[in-house]
């Protein structure tokens, strides 16, 4: 095991998995998309100012809530890269499905989903906020957002980190650790400049101002009085100049707050662990307090009736686990199988 890393490995014990994902990243809820299995192993270590994590593990959802948000000791973002595997991600009211060699990044003090399928590995690389910022100036913009394989340097830049862990694994000193470090940085800030240059040409005080008011409407989502004209007391601008600092991404802050309380609502409905919720207690959960206004809402985004998108959903969950036992069962027949034969 090398210098200031660990490697713990947990199988079969989805609670210990969650320690484990608490105890090295952060706190979160962890949820394996087979109930009672878990098979996760968890490598940090340290790269000058950042912190380096190596994640493998099965089908897994890890959840970090407004809860878990409270406990936040330091404030600081994160780029997460897939190596193997695929993974979807919400983070700022993004919605993202990442293939190997993809970068996203987020912000520890705002919700995000995580979902990663069977056989996923992924590395994460943190830093403070002082140090991220001395690369990439304003990073809330890319929080959420999908920095492709094929998409300017970034395979340049995943080349560049897998082997940087690799080489870590084989022990570096202090010096080159911090100059590494740099170099990594600047190489995932160059990468994400060039690929989104004219995205982030518009006046960065209001782009500034947009992150800031997304990370006030996703902390406070759940709040059944949130509304545009209390994010814009609460964040002291007026009503008009909020709303022209959404119309860059044409949709008003209403919408915005009614789409992410739906995709929010429809994840929950659409998790087999969420069975024993009424769909009015899931709705009301996520700041309505109308149900005849949560089904039409829900129908005009998703063409279909809550109850029925639920029942889908739900089906397409209790197929995919009965074929993952399945394949799981038939891997260990076969193991024993060739045991017996040798």
């Amino acid at each position: 095991m090398r210098q200031g890393a660990t490697m713990p490995t947990v199988s079969e014990r989805p609670a210990a998995w969650a320690g484990l994902y608490a105890a090295q990243v952060e706190r979160a809820q962890v949820m394996t998309v087979v109930p009672g299995q878990a098979d996760a192993q968890i490598a940090v270590d340290h790269l000058g100012a950042l912190r380096v994590v190596t994640l493998r593990c099965g089908e897994t959802m890890i959840k970090r809530t407004e809860r878990d948000i409270g406990y936040v000791a330091e404030r600081a973002y994160t780029f997460i890269l897939l190596v193997r595997g695929q993974a979807s991600f919400n983070h700022y009211g993004h919605q993202i499905v990442l293939q190997p060699g993809d970068f996203t990044a987020y912000d520890n003090a705002a919700p995000y989903r995580l979902t990663l399928r069977e056989g996923s590995e992924l590395i994460m690389l943190r830093g403070p906020v002082s140090v991220v910022k001395e690369h990439l100036p304003m990073p809330d913009f890319f929080c959420g957002r999908r920095l492709g394989a094929d998409q300017s340097l970034a395979s340049t830049a995943a080349a560049m980190l897998v082997t940087l862990v690799r080489q870590l694994g084989e022990g570096l000193s202090p010096e080159c650790r911090d100059r590494a470090a740099r170099h990594m940085m600047a190489m995932i800030a160059g990468s994400y400049v060039a690929a989104y240059d004219a995205s982030i040409s518009t006046s960065s005080i209001m782009a500034g101002r947009h992150w800031k008011v997304k990370l006030f409407i996703e902390q406070h989502l759940r709040d059944p009085e949130l509304t545009p004209s209390l994010v814009a007391e609460r964040l002291k601008i007026s009503s008009r100049y909020l709303r022209m600092i959404f119309a860059a991404n044409a949709e008003t802050p209403s919408a915005y707050i009614l789409r992410r309380r739906l995709e929010e609502c429809a994840s929950r409905l659409g998790d087999p662990r969420w069975r024993g919720h009424s769909i009015t207690e899931i709705a009301f959960g996520w700041g309505f307090n109308s149900a005849p206004h949560f089904t039409r809402s829900f129908r005009d985004r998703f063409d279909v009736s809550p109850r029925h998108y639920r029942q889908q959903k739900l089906e397409e969950a209790d197929l995919a686990a009965s074929l993952s036992i399945r394949a799981k069962r038939c891997d260990g027949a076969g193991t024993v199988f060739a045991a017996v034969a040798a």
